[in-house]
């Protein structure tokens, strides 16, 4: 080559890439790169000197003011490096490392001159990003278009997902190959109320991706003012991009400076073990912002709830009938059906059934008039949260529960109204309040009213954040079925006890939940936060209730114990009826005895679709528990117990499925067995199809207690 071809290609060179910029994770695993390129910000990721993320690039397209996607410039750049401890609340974990290290990059663009922030925090499991928009002279008001932030993954991963959607994350997962989205999208696209699939090839976050020897998860963290990200797919180069949910304008963020973005998560490792452990999603928002804590407590509950979803059972509604006006009805002249669950005789049953099994609280679902007729109807005026049905006496219902030192969950329905919820909503808290309830579960079951909003748009976002930040105000604890899926915000708002936002146990009666989805949501879903799944349905065979029935919960029993351990959260239900309870009252135990708010965490096995099992501290003891699950297979679980203080004996009740069980042959086939174990102790146990087994670990307080017990 000659020296005039060298100086010509140094000339491109140099007039391309103007600035570059690195730092690494604490353990110097990880490996960021910033750089712009002919105007254009990239960044990119590698981990243990392999390339995960490539070149990808970051912007925006603007609607109303000049993008923000080319002629940039550095205007300055700062690396810092953070390390705290902090006490969670509740939570996994009694104490969480902060450590990162953080690269701040200040870019300029334009004539007038804009800027943006662009802030990498590099963790040792992975990394965080967010866009910043300082107060400035020539940017105030702006409309985005479109994020223009991508992850050039160059590689044909096997992905845990479901579609894009802007409304729902209620969908079955399919496992596949990233270019074999697309021919398989059709067939995961099922019938869902309120659904708005993306017309773009697109998935949902959290998003789990597994190679040859790396795990990748792609989510998001502190979601705020801000609509949610789905991920646009690259199908023939492997690029995902984000794709933000537009408001019925096609706007898709409303944004005035100073403000920012959510972060943007990837996690990486080489063990899937280490995703499940991951803090990053929490650390990468604020720190808890309610001063006195001291009323917001984990609990396990049971409910006027599932006895409404199988065959021949009751119902939300109080009459039989339609074109229902509610500032004008009078239902003490409406018949009854005779169907309706929540009377005041059935919730003392439940009172009466918690009280005796040590259960903190009893959900009562269709408590309130308003049930009859609105689903579908995107009736802007449904339920006003305050007036009962003539058979629910909220008076008597308090005492009698205060009596039996339980708790009573309050339901609000809003039908997706979110102007009417509003509007009722102080008064719906204080009525709470007055009437003895601190925790509530919502729901938002339809389209979203006003018009053309999404449940995942920004608007959406800000309500369901005014809805936790008014429950605090009024001490009550909150469980959003229906809202935007998790981002870590619990650790802000502690309050925010769990939420929906994925398939969860209902779908066991509506439609059907596959075998290995269980062992999926860990790795997606419950990435961002705390799931109410209610598990614990032990009547797995719902032709039980009605022969002409075929459809099943597409588990074991023993399964559904584990999932108190490997499906966490610090709000448990027993969801299935207290009368099939009383029909195994040794299997129930373990749903009696298992904790919901803990010291510690170790993921003893798991791989994403196949199994997990989970170890865990009870708070403030000594206890462990241990859950284990699998798909459709059959398997084998080894696991040592060497997360067990030394130089102490334990007594070890295992759950697990019998010999011949098979969740559709044999599904309540279980075995329950004592153990004396230790720290030196191994177990070798066999799971079933979609099995599991539950182990529950207490200290031995003397000799005796372990005197007869074989040793494991």
């Amino acid at each position: 080559m000659s020296y005039k071809t060298i100086l010509t290609a140094l000339l491109v060179c140099c007039t391309s890439f103007i600035y570059a910029e690195s730092i690494e994770s604490p353990n110097r695993q990880l490996k960021l790169d910033f750089y712009i390129e002919s105007g254009i910000p990239y960044y990119s990721l590698s981990f243990k000197g392999e390339t995960v993320i490539g070149k990808s690039r970051l912007g925006f397209e603007m609607m109303n003011v000049p993008s923000m996607k080319d002629e940039f410039s550095l205007r300055n750049a700062h690396v810092s490096s953070f390390d705290d401890t902090w006490e969670p609340v509740w939570g996994e974990v009694k104490e969480i490392r902060n450590r990162y290290n953080e690269l701040e990059v200040l870019l300029e663009q334009g004539n007038p001159k804009r800027e943006v922030i662009v802030r990498f925090r590099l963790y040792d499991d992975g990394m965080g990003f967010r866009y910043e928009f300082p107060k400035q002279k020539d940017l105030s008001y702006f409309t985005i278009a479109e994020e223009l932030t991508e992850f050039n993954l160059g590689k044909d991963y096997k992905a845990f997902w479901i579609r894009g959607d802007y409304d729902t994350n209620e969908y079955s997962y399919t496992t596949s190959q990233l270019s074999e989205i697309a021919e398989k999208i059709k067939d995961a696209t099922e019938a869902i109320p309120a659904q708005s699939p993306t017309k773009e090839l697109a998935v949902q976050t959290p998003l789990m991706l597994k190679g040859d020897s790396i795990y990748i998860n792609i989510h998001e963290a502190a979601l705020k003012d801000y609509p949610a990200m789905v991920l646009k797919l690259d199908d023939k180069n492997f690029v995902l991009s984000s794709l933000l949910t537009p408001d019925p304008l096609g706007g898709k963020g409303r944004l005035q400076t100073s403000s920012q973005t959510p972060w943007r998560t990837i996690l990486v490792s080489d063990k899937a073990a280490d995703l499940l452990a991951s803090k990053t999603i929490l650390n990468l928002n604020e720190p808890n912002k309610i001063k006195n804590t001291n009323w917001i407590k984990p609990m396990k509950y049971v409910g006027v709830w599932w006895e409404m979803f199988v065959p021949n059972g009751k119902n939300w509604a109080y009459a039989d009938t339609t074109n229902i006006k509610l500032d004008s009805i009078n239902y003490r002249q409406l018949k009854p059906t005779g169907k309706h669950a929540a009377t005041t005789e059935n919730v003392k049953k439940y009172i009466d059934f918690a009280a005796k099994n040590g259960f903190d609280g009893v959900l009562v679902e269709g408590w309130n008039i308003g049930w009859e007729d609105w689903f579908g109807h995107m009736k802007e005026y449904v339920f006003d949260f305050v007036t009962p049905y003539p058979d629910f006496n909220v008076n008597e219902l308090q005492q009698y529960a205060a009596d039996k030192g339980v708790k009573l969950i309050m339901h609000h329905e809003t039908s997706a109204s979110v102007p009417n919820y509003e509007q009722h909503m102080d008064t719906a808290y204080q009525f709470m309040k007055k009437h003895g309830y601190d925790a509530l579960k919502s729901g938002y079951v339809g389209k979203i009213i006003p018009y053309g909003e999404h449940h995942y748009g920004q608007t959406m976002v800000n309500h369901y954040l005014k809805a936790i930040e008014k429950a605090a105000d009024q001490e009550i604890m909150v469980n959003a079925h229906e809202p935007v899926r998790p981002t870590g915000m619990h650790r802000t708002y502690p309050n925010y006890l769990a939420a929906e936002s994925a398939r969860g146990t209902e779908y066991e009666a509506l439609e059907y939940i596959n075998p290995d989805h269980q062992t999926i949501l860990p790795f997606t879903r419950l990435m961002g936060g705390p799931m109410d799944y209610t598990p614990g349905i032990f009547q797995t065979d719902l032709s039980y209730y009605d022969p002409t029935v075929k459809k099943r919960v597409n588990t074991t029993l023993a399964k559904q114990l584990a999932l108190y351990v490997t499906m966490y959260s610090p709000l448990q239900m027993a969801a299935d009826l207290p009368e099939n309870y009383e029909r195994f009252p040794d299997a129930f135990q373990f749903i009696k005895d298992v904790a919901v708010d803990w010291d510690d965490t170790r993921i003893l096995e798991a791989e994403p679709g196949d199994f997990i099992t989970i170890a865990r501290k009870a708070k403030g003891t000594n206890d462990w528990y241990v859950g284990s699950i699998s798909d459709e297979n059959k398997r084998r679980s080894e696991i040592s117990f060497d997360f067990l203080d030394d130089g102490k004996d334990y007594i070890a009740t295992i759950y697990a499925d019998g010999p011949n069980a098979d969740y559709e042959k044999n599904p309540q086939s279980y075995t329950i067995k004592k153990y004396r174990v230790n720290n030196k102790s191994k177990l070798n146990q066999p799971v079933a199809r979609s099995g599991g087994y539950a182990i529950s670990i207490k200290e031995a307080k003397s000799s005796r207690e372990i005197k007869n017990l074989k040793r494991l």
